[in-house]
């Protein structure tokens, strides 16, 4: 599985670690050493993944991601970062990354993310050369449609944008409407079973979507929490039907 990879890095000793081992994958590479130039080269080159350290001269790592969610560029985002406070970590998450890798980091778990990743947004159509998968239909869910070839997400009719993470947990609750997911199964939908990745990243995701989606995101009506176990998807519509019968 080639791709086509940015790596973000003023670390010179980092970034070619990185460079090599994603070569022996066969994966070309682009290297930059600031944010500014970062941007310069998604937006020239259309990459299948951007892997971004926080901490850059000129653009630091969350004013990139700022600026290519802005932009509306689905690019499934690594995130690296020396900070370890659960709030930093959150905050890149929160702006559209996908994926984080804490310093000092394993090659290995690296690249372990790497791939699931790509795989993923291959899956999806998302990232700059990856195609899209046959269409296995719309997921509609009252007002709300979630379309996953095209990585669409409609709400009465107006399209609203997602991030990839935010996309994959909506799609796995609209695919079985009124289940009710635990947390730790959504962790799964975005990154498989990883001991790292802590429960608030998916009430972080929920958080998000709820601004997208809701009419009342302080008072949701179809993302709701189900106390003591976790998060469901339902028709609003539906569900005043059935208490008013």
């Amino acid at each position: 599985m080639c791709a086509h990879v940015v790596i973000a890095e003023d670390d010179e000793k980092q970034a070619e670690l990185l460079r090599r081992y994603l070569e022996r994958e066969g994966h070309a590479v682009t290297v930059t050493g600031d944010g500014l130039a970062a941007l310069d080269a998604v937006r020239q080159r259309e990459p299948d993944l951007l892997v971004l350290d926080v901490m850059m001269p000129r653009a630091d790592g969350l004013d990139v991601v700022r600026v290519l969610r802005a932009e509306h560029r689905e690019l499934p985002v690594l995130m690296l970062t020396a900070r370890s406070t659960e709030d930093d970590l959150l905050l890149g998450l929160d702006l559209g990354a996908d994926d984080y890798v804490t310093k000092p980091y394993s090659p290995r778990e690296l690249m372990a993310r790497v791939r699931t990743l790509l795989r993923r947004s291959r899956r999806t159509g998302g990232g700059g050369s990856a195609a899209a998968v046959p269409d296995p239909g719309v997921l509609v869910v009252g007002t709300l449609r979630v379309d996953p070839p095209r990585h669409v997400v409609t709400v009465d009719g107006t399209e609203v944008e997602c991030t990839p993470g935010e996309f994959r947990i909506l799609a796995a609750l609209a695919a079985e409407p009124d289940r009710v997911f635990s947390r730790q199964q959504l962790l799964a939908e975005l990154h498989g079973f990883d001991r790292y990745i802590s429960d608030r990243t998916v009430d972080v995701h929920v958080m998000n979507l709820r601004k997208k989606i809701e009419p009342a995101p302080r008072r949701p009506v179809r993302l709701l929490t189900v106390f003591g176990v976790g998060y469901k998807l339902t028709d609003p519509a539906k569900a005043a039907a059935r208490a008013s019968s």
